[in-house]
């Protein structure tokens, strides 16, 4: 029984992609459901094979560790990429480069994080996650050692380029990993963990390099981002696993005929060709042969019995999981590359790198203007005491990172009841509603503010409800363009932060003469109605998104059936 007979299934074009049955009121859904009193009608989506390597089937403690190993990747190289927010000054006294010449390389850098992952993201389908995250610590690692020597502006540039390259899978594929290993009703507590780690080493960096700089310079600051890069690939070395699993996309169907006798497969027994009445059904008006479903699998962890169809697992012992590549596939790199690009015509893809961009560039704004007013008087903060006020930010992304992964995954399921047991990808947009209040409230505050010079407090405060709009923005633009598109969201989260970045990029030009020009006060109030108008797009979203994607869901299944051929489904 040969693998690509069961690849290469029949797609039901009619399913809508992103509405799934994730909650089966009736008890009437006969596929595999969530364990706990509290959860037993969320039906498993995506469904698990049998595989015990499946990433859906690990162990609690084998996920919790594949989660670990992520965070420490996402911190490590989050911290390396803002060490230098408050350190700066320093650097240009140091080394005769203008604050212009070093904001300039940043933006470069960012650019670079974006459009790196048309490179990255392809490269890690193509011969698995686990290589691409080490190669991308180690190179940064080596980046971080040749910065303090990079004392001209095209050595700066060039090293800041080249350390957004390496250091681009921290931007699309880390939500990409976390989508490999968790079901769809937990996935936005794991999204909320990631955006923790990525927005809170942003501003958990400047802390510590005031201090470090002020006792040891500026180029510690560099050397220690190289340590805490190594102790972080020790880790993830010995403890990271491939996540890349081949398995049948959530719309593939079995025969006709088949889907009426479904049943629920026993606790560890593989439905097979000679027990045809034991069959999976995927959510939302589709089913799963579970024969393709289970045989689509890495070819060195099984055997296929060819007379009876039957599938034996080999769980992978520890050596085989330290393999720095994943399993030979066809060559289809450039293909890959090219498809992000594309994805950039679906609209709810283009809205999610929109949502993302926007809510980036108020932590541009804050990073951009946080050492120019605390500074200057009336307030005259050291450079250590600008990288403390940054614990203000990293307790706020805390609370947005609760509120958007745990919170909301409980809103998504009371919305999925209310819905007859149906979740819509436009369900988990409703927790931008917040925003509409936390973002403009929190920059008039930080900028009316500071022009007013309120008491510093205020501004601290300011500074972590900044963060925290940041670090919900993050989590529900990612959360919906995979929940939209899970079967393609390798490639879709490539494009989301390409867009992301460029808008990113483009800002960082303009922030110094806007804030400049205007005044504090009036460019912050000019950023909280822009802040506000964002905001306010969800709700054109939630209106047309599920239009959006009946829409497009012919060329949808058109580019998953070219996964399946391609050998990069996930």
């Amino acid at each position: 029984m040969d693998d690509s007979e069961h690849r290469h299934g029949h797609l039901d074009t009619s399913a809508l992609p992103g509405t799934v049955h994730l909650v089966d009121l009736e008890g009437t859904i006969r596929a595999k459901h969530a364990s706990g009193s509290q959860l037993k009608d969320v039906v498993l989506v995506p469904t698990p094979s049998s595989d015990p390597d499946d990433p859906l089937n690990w162990s609690r403690r084998r996920k919790i560790l594949s989660t670990a190993s992520l965070s420490v990747y996402t911190l490590m190289v989050g911290i390396a990429s803002a060490a230098i927010y408050s350190v700066l000054e320093p650097i240009a006294d140091d080394t005769g480069l203008t604050l212009g010449d070093l904001n300039a390389g940043t933006g470069y850098m960012f650019l670079a994080f974006g459009w790196g992952c048309l490179f990255w993201q392809p490269m890690a389908l193509q011969y698995g996650k686990r290589p691409v995250y080490l190669f991308s610590m180690l190179a940064t690692l080596g980046i971080m050692i040749w910065v303090p020597h990079a004392t001209t502006n095209g050595q700066w540039i060039g090293s800041k380029i080249l350390q957004g390259f390496v250091g681009s899978p921290i931007e699309s594929l880390c939500e990409i990993s976390i989508t490999d290993i968790y079901f769809t009703h937990e996935r936005g507590t794991y999204m909320g963990l990631y955006a923790f780690m990525l927005a809170g080493s942003n501003y958990l960096a400047p802390v510590f390099a005031g201090f470090i700089n002020h006792g040891q310079g500026w180029r510690w600051v560099m050397y220690w981002c190289a340590i805490f890069l190594a102790i972080g690939f020790v880790f993830c070395f010995f403890f990271m696993e491939e996540t890349n699993y081949d398995r049948a996309p959530l719309e593939m169907i079995s025969p006709p005929g088949d889907t009426a006798s479904t049943t629920t497969p026993e606790e560890g027994n593989l439905p097979t060709a000679t027990n045809p009445e034991k069959t999976i059904i995927s959510p939302e008006n589709s089913t799963i042969d579970p024969e393709k479903t289970a045989a689509i699998v890495n070819s060195e962890s099984k055997n296929i019995d060819s007379d009876v169809g039957q599938v034996h697992y080999r769980p992978k012992t520890y050596l085989q999981k330290l393999a720095l590549l994943d399993k030979k596939r066809d060559f289809h790199l450039f293909r890959m590359m090219v498809r992000p690009l594309i994805f950039m015509t679906f609209p709810s893809v283009a809205y999610a790198g929109f949502s993302y961009g926007s809510n980036l560039v108020w932590f541009n704004v804050l990073n951009g203007t946080a050492s120019l007013i605390l500074s200057a008087a009336p307030y005259n903060f050291s450079s250590s005491m600008v990288g403390l006020s940054y614990v203000s930010p990293l307790l706020g992304v805390a609370v947005g990172a609760f509120y958007s992964g745990v919170v909301g995954d409980r809103i998504v399921l009371w919305l999925a009841r209310r819905n007859k047991g149906v979740s819509e990808a436009e369900h988990r947009l409703w927790l931008f509603s917040v925003s509409l209040i936390l973002v403009p409230g929190s920059l008039i505050l930080w900028g009316v503010g500071a022009a007013h010079h309120i008491h510093w407090f205020g501004l601290i405060f300011a500074m972590g409800v900044i963060a925290a709009s940041n670090s919900i923005g993050v989590q529900i633009s990612v959360s919906y363009c995979i929940d939209s598109y899970k079967d393609l969201s390798g490639e879709a989260m490539a494009t989301v932060i390409i867009i992301r970045n460029t808008m990113s990029f483009a800002i960082g030009y303009g922030l110094t003469p806007w804030v400049t020009d205007m005044g504090y006060q009036n460019a912050f109030i000019l950023a909280a109605f822009a802040g506000l108008a964002q905001v306010l797009t969800f709700l054109a979203v939630v209106k047309w998104g599920k239009s959006w994607r009946n829409a497009s869901k012919a060329r949808y299944y058109r580019y998953v059936k070219e996964s399946e051929n391609l050998g990069v489904t996930h």
